[in-house]
This record gives C-alpha cells, sequence and structure tokens, in this order.
C-alpha cells in the first residue's frame, strides 16, 4: 500500500500535498484519496488547504453516482481543482478519506459549466476481479452510456445543460493527462505549499 514516507508526527499531514500522484507509474497505479461511493448523492469534496473532507453538497435529484469518486494528490486540472477520478465495478463501499491505490484504464473527457474537468477511469489495483479490465472498453459499451449519462445529467435539475461529456479514450490520453496535471500543481501550487 501506498506509503507517504514521513516521520511519526503529532499532526496530520496534508495527504494532498505529500502524497505522491503515482503508487506505481510503469504499471499505471496512482494513489487515489476517496470522496464519494457509488450509489450515493452527497458529494464530498477535499478541502484543498487543509485536507479535510466536507460534505459540499446533496444532490438536487434522486440520480446515485454509479462509480466510485475521488482526487489524485499532487495534481491540479483545468477547472482550478485537483484531478478527479472514477472507479468502476467497486463491489464492496469505499469509506470517504481513505486511500486506495487504483490503475488506470483511460480517461472520460468533461466539461463543466465551460471548464475542462476530466475524469481519469480507474479499478481497483488489488481486486483479483478487474485484472482482466485492461481498458474503459472492457467494461461494455452499457458502463460507457451509463456514465456518461450520469456525468451529463447530474446536476440538470440545478444547472440545465451545464454539464458535456466530451467523450472517453484510453489509457495512453489518460496518462498524457495525469502528466499535464502534474505539471499544472507543480507550476501553479507547490509554490504556495507551505511546510
Amino acid at each position: 500500500m501506498a506509503n507517504v514516507n514521513l516521520p511519526i508526527t503529532r499532526t496530520t499531514p496534508n495527504l494532498l500535498h505529500v502524497l505522491d500522484t503515482w503508487a506505481d507509474e510503469g504499471k499505471s497505479i496512482l494513489n487515489g484519496l476517496i470522496e464519494i461511493n457509488s450509489g450515493s448523492i452527497n458529494k464530498y469534496e477535499y478541502i484543498t488547504e487543509t485536507g479535510t473532507l466536507k460534505l459540499d453538497r446533496v444532490g438536487y435529484s434522486s440520480l446515485t453516482y454509479p462509480v466510485a469518486y475521488g482526487l489524485l494528490p499532487q495534481t491540479w486540472d483545468q477547472d482550478g481543482d485537483m484531478l478527479d477520478f472514477i472507479i468502476a465495478n467497486v463491489t464492496e463501499p469505499l469509506v470517504p478519506g481513505s486511500l486506495a491505490e487504483v490503475r488506470v484504464i483511460g480517461i472520460m473527457k468533461f466539461e463543466d459549466g465551460g471548464e475542462i474537468d476530466d475524469k481519469i477511469i480507474c479499478v481497483l489495483a488489488d481486486d483479483k476481479r478487474m485484472d482482466h479490465i485492461q481498458s474503459y472498453t472492457d467494461l461494455g459499451p452499457h458502463w460507457e452510456k451509463e456514465t456518461g449519462h450520469y456525468f451529463e445529467m447530474y446536476k440538470h435539475l440545478k444547472k440545465p445543460g451545464t454539464c458535456k461529456v466530451l467523450g472517453f479514450f484510453d489509457t495512453s490520453e489518460a496518462i498524457k493527462t495525469i502528466h499535464e496535471c502534474i505539471e499544472r500543481y507543480d507550476s501553479e501550487i507547490r509554490p504556495k505549499v507551505q511546510d
């Protein structure tokens, strides 16, 4: 499991800024911080400055997340937030606020209110039920339709037409996006992080 390589301390480190993005880059395994379980209408988000998990909102409709959801530490997406990831085919609930090693299988390009807010598609790295899943296409066409539908409609009652799925793409595109978000974090956010 992921290791932060920090000395024992009386204070809690902000994992958003001390945990490496990659658990094992050679195997496309990321350190993912869980925010939301599949089947939930609650939207939890980490506060960037403190690393505290906050209930951001309760969904406006009965649509529930079809995937587990979280963020990747030490990344910065174009929407001014850490890069999101989704976990397909979770068989047991994940605890919001926990750390999970996840394996990249693709990316869903996404626009939310005119801002790029991509979602890296993953499976749990240590779930043997997922070993045969090498690409988001292995999840089947209905998974893609259901996930795309959710993300286009989950804000519809609050802000109709503001969310748009721009397509699903392979692992190489996902890894390219992750590297871009790491570089953006290094230039825009890392200089502001205080010890």
